[in-house]
Parts: C-alpha cells; structure tokens; sequence
C-alpha cells in the first residue's frame, strides 16, 4: 500500500547519491487512499508519536492522498528540548531538510560544522536545530500589497460558499503530481498550491474568463491571472513564458503560459492559486 519516493530532487552538485533500492523505513511514503496515521505509523512500525514529531507539518486529521511522510530510522531521534538527528536520504540538501523542518540551511551548517554540504552521504546523520526564520517559499512576495497578487496569505482562508459555476473545473495541467498542497504550512502561513509537471508542459485556463494580469513578478517568474464569472480569479505563477496578452478573452483548456524549471529543486513546477473576490479557496473544492 505505501510507495516509497525520494524528496524532490536538487541540483545535481548538491544531490546526495541515490542508492540501488529504497525501504520503507528511513524513506519517505505516499499517502494512499484510505490511509491514517496511525495505519501508516503501524505498517511502518513506528510509534504514532515520533512518527507525528517527525512530520511537523502534517495535520493528522486531514491527511490527502499522495502527501508524503517522512518515515524515522532508529538513528534519528525527535527533539524533546533539543534538535533533530536526521539521517540523510537520496536527493536531500540543507535546503530541503529546512523547508521540512521550518529551519534555515544556514542553521543545519552552523549546527554541523564538519558536514560537506555539496558532499551529503546517504545515511549521515546531521543535527537539525529548532527554530528560526523559515526560508521564504516560491510563492511568498515582497514588495508593495495588491490585491491580485498570489503571495501567501498570514492566516488560514475562512470557509466560504462558492458560487454554482464554480463545480468540477479541470485541472490546470495534463500531467501533474501535487507536490504541496494548498493550506498552511507549521507556521501558519496559507500556502498555494503547487503542482509539478514535465519539461514543455502548457498550463491552461481551468474556465473561461478573462486575461488581467500576464507579467513577470519578482519571486514568482511569468504570471498569469484570469478573472472568471462570479468575481473568482485562478492565478498561475512560476511561468516561463506567457502565451495570451491582457485582456485576452479564454475558454476551459486555453493555454496560458509555458511552465518554467525551478534553480532549487530542477522540477518543472507551477504555483496555483483560486480566489474569490482575493480571498483564497482551496482548489479542491473546485477543480474535478
């Protein structure tokens, strides 16, 4: 039932190597359908417990498939007043181990003084402090407020009633995976959410409206944002190129723009973002 997986992947002079075969313990693992945590922490003979101190971000009550979980060895040990000992595993680096643990790669240097960070071995251990300022995320913004823009809101959306055109719209991309979901993150910081695809690949208009923002914004590359019916807007962010102008009139399936590789992780990821009258949605409630 589990699918073991490696976290996503970094530049290649900063990968650790990945080895023959991966196992379900030390590993991170898919959610499937079905699952609970306690189910998963039994399968993986892990104690609930250090199994949800080892996923600090993870809400156990709402667990989504395809969310992956980070599975503990024996050699790591969950903070009880100190910092984590992590062990390192196929494709990590500080940054990814940080973004994880809401810390900085900067932190996990300081605190590993003799750790080669361009030469991490699978299955070293390092010492991850608590704490800190958690690196920005691709979706968060600096700059001047407006009201189009798709940075991360500070508190969690409120529960709305969507409108009746608002119902099974198609996904943004043909081929995709969820790589963050939308919600907020152990901070409490709403993220969007971001879906990884293949080189090439087209986002496209996911209803019909029309084009009022196709530019780039500082931090978050190419943007396009459509304005639908029943004041919602779809924001697609982490763009290559743009493919429509503004003012621009789209059907469902309309191509927008061409999505880009990102310099952290190498993926070919696009940011997502729904709203209703600037008030983020999840897009689960929305997309079929």
């Amino acid at each position: 039932m589990l699918v073991g997986c490696a976290s996503a992947p970094q530049s290649s002079s900063q990968r650790a190597a990945v080895p023959s075969t991966a196992q379900i313990s030390g590993n991170w693992v898919q959610v499937q359908r079905g699952d609970t945590l306690g189910q998963m922490a039994a399968r993986a003979n892990v104690p609930l417990e250090r199994l949800q101190r080892f996923n600090p971000g993870v809400n156990a009550r709402r667990l989504e498939v395809g969310q992956r979980l980070l599975i503990p060895t024996q050699q790591e040990r969950a903070p009880s007043g100190g910092p984590y000992r992590y062990q390192i595993r196929p494709g990590d680096t500080f940054s990814s181990v940080a973004r994880h643990f809401s810390t900085t790669s900067g932190r996990i240097q300081s605190a590993n003084p003799s750790a080669t960070p361009t030469n991490l071995r699978v299955g070293q251990v390092v010492s991850v402090p608590l704490g800190g300022s958690a690196p920005r995320s691709a979706s968060s913004s600096s700059g001047s407020a407006n009201a189009s823009r798709p940075a991360a809101t500070p508190s969690s959306a409120p529960s709305q009633a969507l409108p009746s055109s608002a119902r099974r719209w198609p996904w943004p991309l043909d081929d995709y995976r969820v790589v963050r979901r939308f919600g907020p993150d152990s901070r409490g910081t709403l993220q969007p959410m971001l879906l990884a695809t293949q080189a090439g690949a087209q986002a496209k208009s996911v209803a019909s409206g029309e084009v009022r923002f196709a530019d780039g914004m500082r931090q978050l590359g190419e943007v396009v944002i459509v304005h639908h019916a029943d004041n919602l807007q779809t924001v697609y962010a982490l763009c290559d190129r743009i493919l429509v102008e503004v003012g621009k009139q789209v059907s469902a399936g309309d191509a927008l723009c061409e999505v880009g590789q990102s310099s952290a992780t190498q993926r070919y990821d696009l940011l997502f973002d729904l709203r209703q009258g600037g008030k983020p949605i999840d897009p689960r409630q929305v997309l079929r």
